[in-house]
């Protein structure tokens, strides 16, 4: 593929820096994106994501799809390089906290005075 047809991605963080920029094929999937970024993240932040899942990729306002390609994603700016936000959110299964059980059971009292 021609070097002009390649897209220029970058991937902003949410501590502002940045993954990239990196060239990537029109053709490229979303899916696809999320794994090199899952593979590129920085060592040391305190947030990481464990699999392509837990990431969403932002652009131009809108939480891009696994399926879709880059071309389909994109808003035409030219030769900039485009930034793309990075959210992590980690598998709702093991981020909801287990429910409190109370040991001992609460009393419904009425505090109601008739006059």
């Amino acid at each position: 593929m021609p070097e002009e047809d390649l897209v220029e991605l970058k991937f902003r963080l949410y501590d502002g820096s940045d993954i990239g920029p990196f060239r990537y094929s029109p053709a490229s999937t979303v899916a696809m994106l999320k794994e090199r970024i899952v593979a590129e993240w920085p060592k040391d932040k305190k947030i990481v994501p464990k699999a392509a899942n837990d990431i969403k990729l932002i652009n131009a306002g809108k939480i891009l799809e696994n399926n879709k390609t880059i071309s389909q994603c994109r808003t035409p700016f030219g030769d900039l390089p485009i930034t793309m936000h990075v959210v992590v959110q980690p598998s709702l299964a093991k981020a909801r906290p287990e429910k409190k059980v109370d040991e001992v059971p609460r009393k419904h009292i009425c505090s109601c005075t008739i006059l």
